[in-house]
């Protein structure tokens, strides 16, 4: 155990979407695989308090974890590659920071001072960054800052690194500067200058790069690296080449490769051995030799934005290596589906999974989508509206109540088979105000998902307003459906199936927040399992 908590700060030049989130994570996999205890926390410069309100095509998804925090998704990185959770204390924004200073204000806390950016909010930025590092839970704190270098909204982010690696001292917090090193093909050489530019930027805040990561397409050449070393004032042996991976999860051992580990530790004053890969190697091989193949419907509403169903992908990719299968993912508007197209777009798929999200656009698409895998029993799983949608159709076709609907699309429905939750209907507020984290759930006893967790009661994460209206529950399951997950304490439907189809599974929560590569998510496993079958008896 490391006497005192070091810190490591990832900051972002040239250009964003880099990748600083999957460099944090990597270095983190790289530090935990040597017996370090660490996590990392996401500081994002938007005035928002949290991602919990922003559309999914400008921020991609919401990350939900265990205490119920809406983050960034980069969170979901953090958590897949180090197995371990994250929390509310984990993403910071500036919302958030300024929230908090404006309420200490307003209690008198300042005692009559003029409350001011330095020190005011550069102190609650710092007090931010060490609450995971005073807890005591671990030995570094890896700390990435959102945007890039020379943005106006960053500059407080700066300073307050600044100012806490001077209040740390030598040894116990540096800086990794992530930068861009692009190939001009029309000269066919790649270029420094982004990048001298950009640690120029950094320097006139105050702070020097301890370690440079170059994200590049082409290898970078000694000379190269040596010329970067001079100019930047790093070492040569860290100047970190990142080049475009295959997958997220090679970026581990590329770093390892490049010696990111040993550069880190060394500067942090701690010892570094051989890091303990196993088991993360046994994944990569599934993942990069899979025995066959299925195709997956994901149909939504979102489906050109990758990012926006960012953490259902990754779950594909952990439970498609569990299977030894690769999961060809097959994106579909719910928009433009019909009855007249539905088998033209869906017949040839091994299953389709219907995604989560708000709003009555692209509904009933979904809901034709459900019918048709229904009838065809083929491998559907539906994730919190795509639960609701199912019920929806249920009740719609099989129960033949034509006008069944939810009060989310349809306010007015004399048959609202989903409802507004009881506790929301006094609430006016949109952020955080959702049922949010994580939930215990009870399994029916000999249900489909009772074998698949292998468990009586289980705890998943949610991010909803509306949910199953129970007084329908008897009339729905008469007809076949069951309800097979209730919450303990209110009675809430959290899980649907269907126990005479092959495999029939809608949950209310959102399972593919807690799928990691350590652990995949065992209804994804479950999932796809279901589908390489269905495609062997097609």
């Amino acid at each position: 155990m490391v006497k005192k908590t070091k810190y490591i700060f990832v900051t972002g030049g040239v250009t964003s979407s880099l990748g600083k989130g999957i460099i944090g994570a990597s270095l983190a996999k790289l530090l935990q695989a040597q017996g370090y205890r660490v996590t990392i926390q996401k500081l994002d410069p938007y005035i928002n308090v949290d991602p919990g309100t922003l559309n999914p095509y400008e921020h991609g998804e919401c990350y939900v974890t265990a205490d119920g925090a809406e983050t960034d998704l980069d969170l979901g990185h953090y958590e897949r590659f180090l197995n371990v959770p994250t929390s509310q204390a984990n993403n910071v924004t500036t919302g958030r920071i300024y929230q908090s200073v404006i309420e200490k204000e307003r209690r008198g806390e300042f005692l009559g001072k003029t409350v001011q950016v330095v020190p005011h909010i550069t102190d609650e930025i710092k007090d931010r960054i060490q609450i995971l590092g005073n807890s005591g839970d671990y030995d570094i704190v890896i700390t990435e800052i959102g945007g890039t270098v020379g943005d106006i909204e960053s500059l407080p982010y700066i300073e307050a690194v600044r100012q806490l690696r001077w209040d740390l001292g030598e040894h116990n917090g540096i800086v990794i500067h992530l930068t861009l090193v692009p190939y001009l093909s029309a000269a066919g050489e790649l270029k420094t200058k982004p990048t001298q530019h950009s640690v120029k930027t950094l320097m006139e805040s105050g702070i020097q790069a301890d370690v440079l990561v170059c994200r590049t397409e082409h290898d970078l050449p000694v000379e190269l690296r040596k010329k970067l070393a001079l100019f930047c004032n790093v070492r040569e042996e860290a100047v970190i080449q990142s080049i475009d991976a295959s997958t997220i999860y090679d970026v581990p051992n590329l770093m390892l490769q490049q010696g990111l580990d040993k550069v880190v530790l060394k500067k942090l004053d701690l010892p570094s051995v051989e890091p303990e890969m196993t088991k993360w190697n046994q994944f990569l091989k599934k993942l990069k030799n899979p025995k066959t193949e299925v195709t997956i419907g994901l149909i939504g509403k979102y489906v050109e934005l990758q990012d926006s169903y960012k953490s259902i992908l990754e779950s594909f990719i952990h439970a498609g290596a569990e299977n030894e299968v690769k999961v060809n993912l097959e994106s579909i508007h719910s928009e433009y589906l019909n009855d007249d197209n539905i088998k033209l777009k869906l017949s040839h798929l091994d299953g389709i999974l219907v995604a989560p999200g708000f709003g009555e656009r692209g509904i009933e698409g979904k809901i034709v989508a459900v019918r048709y895998v229904r009838e065809n029993n083929m491998p559907f799983f539906g994730i919190c509206l795509g639960m609701q949608m199912a019920v929806i159709e249920f009740a719609r076709h099989v129960l033949h109540i034509p006008d069944a609907d939810s009060t989310e699309m349809n306010p007015n429905t004399k048959n609202p088979v989903i409802d507004l939750m009881e506790e929301q209907k006094s609430i006016t507020d949109k952020g955080g105000t959702m049922r949010l984290g994580a939930w215990d759930c009870d399994l029916k006893l000999g249900s489909k998902v009772s074998e698949i967790y292998k468990a009586k009661t289980i705890k998943e994460r949610h991010r909803h307003r509306y949910e199953f209206n129970s007084d329908y529950k008897e009339q729905i399951e008469a007809a076949g459906m069951l309800a097979t997950g209730l919450n303990p304490d209110t009675g809430l439907v959290e899980i649907i199936e269907i126990p005479t189809h092959p495999f029939f599974v809608g949950v209310q929560y959102h399972p593919e927040y807690s799928s990691t590569v350590a652990n995949p998510h065992p209804l994804f496993v479950a999932f796809v399992k279901a589908a390489l079958k269905f495609k062997n008896n097609k």
